[in-house]
Order: C-alpha cells, then structure tokens, then sequence
C-alpha cells in the first residue's frame, strides 16, 4: 500500500480547512475549485451546480484567465461528459475525452483537453455538483492516463468533504434568510401600528378642524397646526422605515456604494447635513457587510431623529488590519449609562449584538451637549 509523503497530508489538510473558512455558497464553490486544481496538479479544474431546467445554476472555473472564461460564451448545458456526472453518481477518469463517445466538442475559445478526471459531489442520495479535472500537469505516456487511480481516490475523499462544505454554506444562508424575513415581518408590523395610528389620529383632529371652521376659527387654525405636525411625523416613520426595509444591493454594488447612496439619500431628505467619506476599504465578508450597513443605518436613524444635529458624518475607513465604520453627529448627545439605566437604548444592544455577530466590536463616545460618536471595527477589509 502507498503512502502519501507528509506534504501530501499538508496539502490535502490545507485544501480541506480552506474550504471549511467560508460560509458564503459562492467563496466555498471558488475554494473547492482552486483547491481541488492546486491538490492534483491540473491545468484546468471546473465546478457545475446543476439548475431544474437542464442547464447549470452555477459553474465555476479555475485556470483560465476572465478574458479567456468570457469569450467562451454562455454556461455549458448538461451534455455530454458533464451530464454523466450529474445523473450517475459514479467518478469519470479518461486518458483523453475528446475520445469519448459521449464527446461533443467545445465553443472555438474553449482551451484543449486532454486527460479528465470527474465525479458527482453529492448529499446522500442527491447530487448537488459535479467536479471536472483536466491536464494533469506530468509527464504521460503516449495514450496512457494522465490522472491516477491515486489521483480518483483522492479526490473522491475531497468530494465528500466538498459536499459537507458545500450544505453547510447552504444551510448558513437559508438560516439568514429566514432570520432576515423574520426581521422584515417585525418591521412591517411595528411600521403598521405605528402609521395606523398616526393616521387615525390624523383623522379625528382634521374632523375637529373641520367641526371647528365656522364656529371658532381661531381653534380650528390649532387643530389644522396640529394636522400638519402629525402628517410631518407619519412621512418620517415612513421614510425610516422605507430605508430599513429596503434591501441593500450589496450584491450589486457594494458596501461602499451602498452607503454613499443611502447618505446622499438622507442627506436630501432631511434639513441636516449628511456627509460620507471611505478611504482604503476592500471588499468583505458578506455578513460583515450586511452588519455594517445595518449598524450605520441605526446610528443614522438615530442622530437624524432624536440628535437634533446639524451636521452628521459617516467614514469608512482601514485601521492596520481592521475595516471601521464612524458615524458622528453635533446633536445634543446623551450620557451612555444613563439611557442604559432607563431603558431607552437607542438600538444599542441591536447594533452590539450585530457588531458581535461578524467578529466585530461596538464603542459609543457620548455626553450631554457635545454630540455622539458610534464606531464599528470589524477584521479584516
């Protein structure tokens, strides 16, 4: 029986706890790839996440450049080699797939292949991917195999584990999603008490105006006062609210644009001046992103709505190896302790359990008359 030199065992460990650090369905797929490549010497190494249709959900590549990935076109269908994989759950290794009868050729800027070693990734009974391998970068023999029974065996091993990675990430996003609806029904609960009954008592004072027209103008000018104080509080529980419950295309755009976007936003809206500045920040972590946003979304709502500040600034910024997220106001400030003791928190457990949540940390610098400060450091960025 053959044994692996010790730095087979490093590698084969390195490449297993690479893809059990992330928690993000796209970063595990990327990380079985490139580890996979990197642990059997490939040229070319692919993942294919198949959808209902015939057609793949997600297919990642490592080994080709973004140029060469774009201009072969379209996501493959499940053909051929590929749809092998995903309706047999048994390994594929071939000294040349063009070879194959099952070969269909590939688009004009689709690299040569030669030697392949594939097979499904699945969960029990279900296959959930399928992991391709070409050109195995060795010395072959002519029409011999470039992959070897070593080779499938090993990989066969780092597909189960693949698979583990792989439900696990699922599993973590599912559970944020659901605690992101759950989080979303709370609002639209507390925005509907909140905006029924501004509105019923809207009602009732402008049928009192109204009752009060011809009989006494002068309290009928009151109670119409009194309406446009309680319509201006209705629009800034929507406005809140709408800026909460509105998803965040960090997706799209990320954190930093998200921010700008939602600052120059409240800045239009409200009389005081809302500013945001970002220096040297990389992309992050999904959920560090997501509790970034969320904690500066918090400390905006409340230095617009209770500060009374004229000016509110937001930086984001690299402090050695930590990301910083400031958000400053000139309002009338608070003493920390004392809003603990009574109970009004201003969302600051919120913004602490968010702020924990990802790894990160949450400081309020405050006293009466000289303003807030509410910093989020979190690793990394």
């Amino acid at each position: 029986m053959s044994h692996r030199p010790p730095s087979g065992l490093a590698a084969v460990s390195a490449a297993l706890l690479a893809m059990n650090r992330h928690l993000e369905v796209g970063d595990v797929l990327k990380t079985i790839v490139v580890s996979a490549r990197e642990l059997l010497d490939a040229q070319y190494a692919a993942l294919g996440v198949p959808d209902d249709h015939g057609g793949f959900a997600q297919f990642v590549v490592d080994g080709l450049s973004d140029e060469q990935w774009k201009a072969i076109g379209p996501l493959p269908r499940q053909h051929g080699i590929l749809a092998a994989m995903l309706h047999q759950a048994k390994p594929e290794r071939l000294a040349d797939v063009r070879k194959d009868p099952r070969f269909e050729g590939w688009p004009d800027a689709h690299p040569d292949m030669s030697d392949f070693l594939g097979l499904p990734i699945t969960d029990g009974d279900e296959i959930i991917g399928a992991l391709f391998l070409a050109n195995k970068q060795c010395p072959k023999p002519e029409g011999g195999y470039g992959f070897t029974a070593e080779d499938e065996e090993l990989l066969s091993i780092f597909a189960q584990h693949a698979a583990i990675a792989l439900t696990n990430a699922r599993l973590y996003e599912r559970s944020r999603e659901l605690t992101i609806a759950e989080e979303r029904s709370r609002l639209a609960h507390e925005l509907h008490d909140a905006v029924s009954q501004k509105l019923f008592s809207l009602r009732l004072t402008a049928q009192a105006a109204a009752a009060l027209v011809d009989r006494d103008p002068g309290r009928a000018k009151g109670e119409l006062q009194q309406v446009a104080d309680l319509a201006a509080e209705a629009v800034e529980e929507l406005r809140a609210a709408v800026v909460e419950l509105r998803p965040a295309a960090l997706d799209e755009d990320g954190l930093i644009a998200t921010l700008r976007t939602q600052v120059q936003v409240l800045d239009r809206a409200h009389t005081a001046e809302v500013a945001f500045e970002s220096s040297g920040v990389r992309a992050l972590p999904a959920a560090q992103e997501e509790a970034l946003l969320r904690v500066a979304q918090e400390a905006l709502h409340n230095a617009l709505r209770h500060s009374g500040a004229q000016r509110v600034g937001v930086t984001l910024a690299r402090r050695g190896r930590s990301t910083v997220l400031r958000v400053t106001d000139d309002g009338r400030g608070f003493e920390p302790t004392a809003v603990r003791r009574a109970g009004r928190h201003l969302g600051l457990v919120s913004m602490r359990h968010r702020a924990s949540s990802v790894g990160g940390r949450l400081t309020v610098a405050s006293e009466p008359g000289k303003g807030a400060t509410i910093e989020m450091e979190v690793p990394g960025g």
